[in-house]
Parts: structure tokens; C-alpha cells; sequence
């Protein structure tokens, strides 16, 4: 692996967003985690500025920074004011010529689509699922129950509660219509993989490895339908879900448990173009490790369980950002060449 660049040699900028229809308390945990991410980026030696994305025409926020001087450390989970825009924000940053942490805008637009996922895990033999997209509800073919029910191209859990598991015919009629109403948007219908759910992070590109993996612990929870991680499991405190999901790090795992989770997750990592970082979420049932979803711009907030994960590996959080920042550089066209 190359030599890392001197941080001091590198001027970092980090560019985030905050919407604003969000509330008051959803944009100032935002603030407060970029700050945060900046400080850490700062102490470790990093010359480090905060971009806040507040409007769609990313452009204007950049044209004083020349391209050959910074790497962009991308943490824009959304562009504001365009619905599914994370990809255009990536895009936007190609065409102005800059190196970018992160996901390039294809793998990001491909993420969007959940059926084109779906596809190039089977194309690569990677274990997903079983599944199908419906346009209208009524649901004809589908026989294996329980089933989930979700929208094609959300991501962070929109549209998943615990009645997104459905048990038979009915049910699934229902949610599919609630899922094309609600949504305006296909569903995607899965086999609900009834077992043990694990979250785990992949970094790297020429050289890619696994994070400890993180156990989501459903076993507070008898009815079947609670046990998933439903939106509200990950951004409604207090609730049911958010509170008694607990998170096992590093998951129980035998010496073959991790050997093959970490080769589904790898082979996953490479099949859908990720880059620099990503989280796979994951479940087990008899032996077999199946990919629910890819996420090539995962959450690295210092409490998120990619920073865990790295935690648990013995890295800080600066440690984390610093090898993100690393691994941008050396696609960058000048800092690439500078001497450590």
C-alpha cells in the first residue's frame, strides 16, 4: 500500500448539507457532527474548511477552491431541493474537476435503484433475497410468506415499519398499494430473511478489507414483524425499536461465520462500484449470508456503526477520517505526487 501524503500537505474540504425542510434539531445534530468530523480532521494535522449545503446549485459553493489544491471529503447525504439528488452531488463534483472521498455518481445513482442492485448481486453470485418489483398491488406470483415490502428507491430505512413484513396474500395487497400511493414509486417485494441481521463496513480499494461487524439483537422482540430496523429503529429515540434493538460489537462470530460474512460483503463491495467506504447490511439464515442492501455513502457520524466498527479495530475516529482522506488522495492528479 503507498505511503500516506503528510496531512499538512493536504487541504481538505468538507462539504455537507442540510435541507431546509428539516427540522431545527435535525439540522443542528448535522452541524454539530460536521463539526465535529472537522475538529478531528483538524487535530490530526488536516488544513480543514466546512462547506454547508443549503440550495441545489452546488457550483456556487465551489468555484473559489481550485481543484488542484483540495480533496473534497463528500458527506452530502442529499442535494436540497432534489428528491433521490445524492447522486447529482457527486456529479456535479466530476464535472468541476475535483477528487472526492467516497463513491463515485454512478455507484451512488446505482444504489438509488434497488432492482438494479439486486440484479448485479445475482449476476456475481453474491446471496440477496429472493425477490420482485410490482407496479400495481395486486401481488400475482409472489408465494413465499413472510415477505417485506419496500420502496424500490429509498434508502435509510424510509417506508420500512413493522408492517412492511407481510404474512399472506392480503397483507401484501395492501402494503404494495401503500408503498405506490405513499411513494409514487414501485415495490419491491423480498423473502424476509428471519434470522440474525448484521451491519458491517468494507474501506478500501486496491486493498479492501472488513471492519468488525456489528449485531443488530432482535431478541427482545417476539412478534416477527419487530424484528428489523425500521426508520424508526434508527432516528426515533425513544421509540421501541430505537431503544431495545441493541447492537453487538463485534457480533459473535465463529472463525467460518466471519470468513464468509466477510467474503459475501467484499464480493458485494466489488460488485456494485464502491469506493473508499461502504456498509453492507446483512442477515443469516441456515449458514447463508444474504445482502439486503449496499450502501456506498454510509453514515461515518462519530456514533454511527462505521466509526464504531473502526473503534472496535482500534481506530479513532480521526484515524477513520484521516484513511478516508487517504484513500481520496490517491486519485488526486498533484497531491498524489508529494512526498510524505
Amino acid at each position: 500500500m503507498p505511503s500516506d501524503i503528510a496531512p499538512e500537505n493536504i487541504s481538505v474540504v468538507l462539504l455537507y448539507n442540510v435541507n431546509p425542510e428539516w427540522t431545527p434539531e435535525e439540522k443542528s445534530e448535522v452541524i454539530k457532527q460536521s463539526a465535529g468530523l472537522e475538529e478531528a480532521l483538524q487535530k490530526t494535522g488536516y488544513p480543514t474548511c466546512s462547506v454547508c449545503v443549503t440550495h441545489s446549485d452546488i457550483g456556487s459553493y465551489l468555484r473559489e477552491l481550485d481543484p488542484e489544491k483540495h480533496i473534497i471529503f463528500n458527506w452530502c447525504e442529499d442535494l436540497p431541493g432534489v428528491k433521490h439528488g445524492e447522486w447529482l452531488v457527486a456529479k456535479k463534483l466530476e464535472e468541476m474537476g475535483y477528487t472526492f472521498t467516497g463513491a463515485d455518481s454512478a455507484a451512488l445513482a446505482l444504489a438509488q435503484d434497488k432492482q438494479r442492485i439486486k440484479m448485479i448481486l445475482e449476476q456475481a453470485s453474491v446471496p440477496t433475497p429472493a425477490w420482485r418489483i410490482f407496479n400495481t398491488p395486486d401481488g400475482q406470483g409472489w408465494t413465499i410468506f413472510p415477505a417485506i415490502v419496500k420502496p424500490q428507491s429509498e434508502h435509510c430505512s424510509a417506508g420500512i415499519t413493522p408492517e412492511s413484513v407481510v404474512l399472506n396474500q392480503n397483507d401484501l395487497k395492501e402494503r404494495i398499494s401503500f408503498i405506490l400511493t405513499q411513494y409514487g414509486q414501485p415495490a419491491l417485494v423480498e423473502d424476509f430473511i428471519d434470522g440474525r441481521e448484521f451491519h458491517v463496513a468494507v474501506w478500501g480499494n486496491e486493498n479492501v478489507s472488513v471492519l468488525p461487524a456489528a449485531e443488530m439483537d432482535f431478541s427482545s422482540f417476539r412478534n416477527i414483524r419487530d424484528r428489523l430496523c425500521s426508520y424508526e429503529a434508527k432516528f426515533i429515540p425513544g421509540s421501541q425499536h430505537y431503544e431495545e434493538i441493541t447492537t453487538l460489537l463485534p457480533a459473535p462470530l465463529t472463525c467460518e461465520e466471519k470468513a464468509a460474512l466477510e467474503k459475501v460483503c467484499l464480493d458485494a463491495y466489488r460488485a456494485t462500484g464502491c469506493r473508499d467506504y461502504a456498509r453492507m447490511d446483512i442477515r443469516l439464515r441456515n449458514n447463508v449470508f444474504y445482502v439486503l442492501d449496499v450502501n456506498p455513502n454510509a453514515d461515518i457520524s462519530s456514533d454511527a456503526s462505521m466509526a464504531c466498527a473502526a473503534e472496535a479495530a482500534g481506530i479513532t475516529f480521526a484515524g477513520m477520517g484521516s484513511h478516508i482522506v487517504q484513500l481520496a488522495v490517491r486519485r488526486h492528479p498533484t497531491l498524489s505526487k508529494r512526498k510524505k
